[in-house]
Order: C-alpha cells, then sequence, then structure tokens
C-alpha cells in the first residue's frame, strides 16, 4: 500500500500555539454545543480530528469519541495528551474516504478538514452511513474564498465552499433538517476569510 504524505509533518508540533486558529475552533465548538444536545450515554466521530483542539471542547457533555485523522504527526500529538481528554478516547489513523469503520455513532463533528477532501458527495454519504437512525453531522468549513487561505500546500481540494451547494450535497445523501450559518472569521494578513456551521440530521 503507497503512503500517504502527511502533509501536517511540518505544522503539528506548533499546531496548537496559532491564536486564531484556538479562537476558531473556539467559535466552532461553542456553536455546535448550541446546536446539538449532547448526551453523556453518547459516541461521536471527529473527522480529521488533528491534534483534538474540537474534540476537547465537546468530550465532557459526551461519553466517548473516535478520533479520525490520517495524520501520523497530527495524531502523535493527541496521543500525548490523550489522558487531559474527559471521555472516552479512540484515535485512528486512516482514511476514511477508503477505509470502512464497522461503527456507527450518534454524531460526527469536523473542523476545516473537509477541503482536503475531493469527494464531497461520496463524503456525505458515507457520513451517513455512519450514523444511527437518529444521529446528526456538525461540520464546520471555509466559505467559499480565493485560495489565498493555504500559503502552502496541504492536499487542499477545495477553497472553501458556497453554503447552497454544501447543503445541496447533504440533503442528496439524506440528510435534513439542514442548517447553515456563520462561525465567523479568520482574519490573515492578507485576507479574512469566513467559516460556516453546517448542522443536519439522518
Amino acid at each position: 500500500m503507497q503512503e500517504t504524505k502527511d502533509f501536517f509533518a511540518h505544522k503539528a508540533k506548533n499546531y496548537e500555539q496559532e491564536k486564531r486558529r484556538l479562537d476558531n475552533v473556539a467559535n466552532i465548538s461553542k456553536l455546535i454545543l448550541r446546536e446539538i444536545d449532547y448526551k453523556k450515554d453518547m459516541h461521536i466521530l471527529d473527522f480529521g480530528s488533528g491534534t483534538g483542539l474540537l474534540l476537547e471542547k465537546i468530550a465532557p457533555h459526551i461519553g466517548s469519541v473516535t478520533a479520525v485523522d490520517i495524520s501520523k504527526s497530527m495524531n502523535q500529538v493527541l496521543k500525548e495528551k490523550q489522558h487531559k481528554i474527559p471521555c472516552l478516547l479512540q484515535i485512528k489513523e486512516l482514511d476514511l474516504t477508503t477505509t470502512a469503520l464497522d461503527e456507527k455513532f450518534d454524531n460526527i463533528i469536523s473542523s476545516m478538514t473537509i477541503h482536503h477532501i475531493k469527494d464531497i458527495d461520496k463524503l456525505f454519504k458515507i457520513f451517513y452511513n455512519l450514523l444511527k437512525d437518529s444521529g446528526t453531522i456538525a461540520l464546520a468549513d471555509l466559505d467559499t474564498e480565493d485560495g489565498t487561505f493555504h500559503t502552502i500546500d496541504t492536499g487542499v481540494h477545495h477553497f472553501g465552499f458556497d453554503r447552497e451547494e454544501f447543503a445541496q450535497k447533504a440533503k442528496n445523501a439524506g440528510f435534513k433538517n439542514i442548517k447553515t450559518q456563520t462561525v465567523g472569521n479568520v482574519v490573515k494578513p492578507y485576507g479574512e476569510y469566513g467559516v460556516f456551521l453546517l448542522t443536519a440530521s439522518k
């Protein structure tokens, strides 16, 4: 099997030291916690979990989380702080678009990951099939941008998303109660980039 390039190998160690990244995740988590009714018996999936910035915020409200990421270096950072996560945590280093998970989840979260995925229609179908009958998704990503958000190549396939088109892809996969709303902006020296959250139920 061909080894997948770890686009975040150079970033993982210092990933949590960038204030605008921490602020963005804080805003995303606040909105998710407002929209999703978490309970202590829930098992959720964090897609593109990275160093665990988002799941750390959700963990106190649930029973367990499965963290999925293809980056060995990012997973290593998460493993090093696993003892601090206030719920059961399982870390899986795999590509969810090519490797099946034989589990069902109450909720799927994702922060700033989906623009790295080539086939969004396929991804939404995978999410739909991974959820229990009453399951929900809460996915945060970039609004359409001009390609300047990423200054180095981290395997980007989409320069953000048009919210209506993104929501339609969720609908096509079978999701209902679809809602998109503004999280906030990520301000960089060379631009301001909108972030939105899509929530929906199976």
